[in-house]
């Protein structure tokens, strides 16, 4: 076994798992000056156990690539990590992963590793990408000792900057669904929610590009200019 160092605990790895890791750490990181649609895209989305991402635990994780603007239908992870015991009936209910599909899951250093093959050092976006990065980047502490370095960049803050016209009370991926008809018969379920997110993505490039703004980087400036904006103007 190879144990990595944590801050205050040592993670004990398999030598498959700890290469795997160095693999990871090894990958190229991505130009993000460069157009978005010439980098190859992870979008992600995640089931927990609750809603509070400092106590709860990551459940599952769904993603799906895009490169040129198009979703890789073809190319798709999904897997529910292993749970110690179900989570309630209640946050069942809301996700549809059963009890015992939660405790017969995935290792979670498995599951998490074969997630760092299929994300490499790709930029990774998610709607509220701050919820579903700290639920990866907890489980990933604690079971591979890494914290990941792709950058991360969020929907919900590039939808109303991009279409300001529909920003007000749109706050949710279901109000961004709706005002672009985009189906998701699977609600809740990581992979499906992935790829209906990749479809608002879709969306967004295109306008993003009418303006000159497709760079990744620019993406990025935009997304936190709002997230900027919304929170000085809640501070008046």
């Amino acid at each position: 076994m190879i144990w990595l160092p944590r801050a205050l605990t040592r993670v004990q790895l398999a030598p498959t798992h700890a290469a795997a890791v160095a693999a990871y750490q090894r990958e190229a990181q991505p130009d993000l000056s460069a157009p978005a649609c010439n980098l190859r895209l992870v979008v992600v989305d995640v089931e927990t156990t609750g809603l509070r991402p400092y106590r709860d635990k990551l459940l599952a994780i769904g993603a799906v690539s895009m490169t040129g603007k198009l979703i890789r239908l073809h190319e798709t992870f999904e897997t529910t990590l292993r749970q110690a015991a179900p989570s309630t009936p209640e946050n069942i209910l809301v996700h549809g992963i059963d009890g015992t599909t939660q405790i017969s899951g995935v290792e979670p250093a498995a599951a998490l590793v074969q997630f760092l093959q299929f994300v490499r050092a790709d930029p990774l976006i998610a709607f509220h990408a701050d919820f579903d990065r700290v639920f990866v980047e907890r489980a990933m502490r604690a079971a591979l000792g890494i914290t990941p370095s792709n950058i991360w960049l969020d929907l919900a803050d590039l939808a109303p900057a991009l279409f300001p016209e529909h920003a007000d009370g749109a706050q949710t991926l279901d109000h961004w669904m709706t005002i672009f008809e985009i189906d998701n018969p699977a609600r809740h379920e990581a992979v499906a929610d992935a790829v209906a997110t990749a479809q608002l993505l879709q969306i967004l490039l295109a306008r993003a590009e009418q303006s000159n703004a497709g760079g990744f980087a620019q993406l990025l400036a935009r997304a936190k200019e709002h997230r900027w904006l919304v929170q000085s103007l809640r501070n008046l």
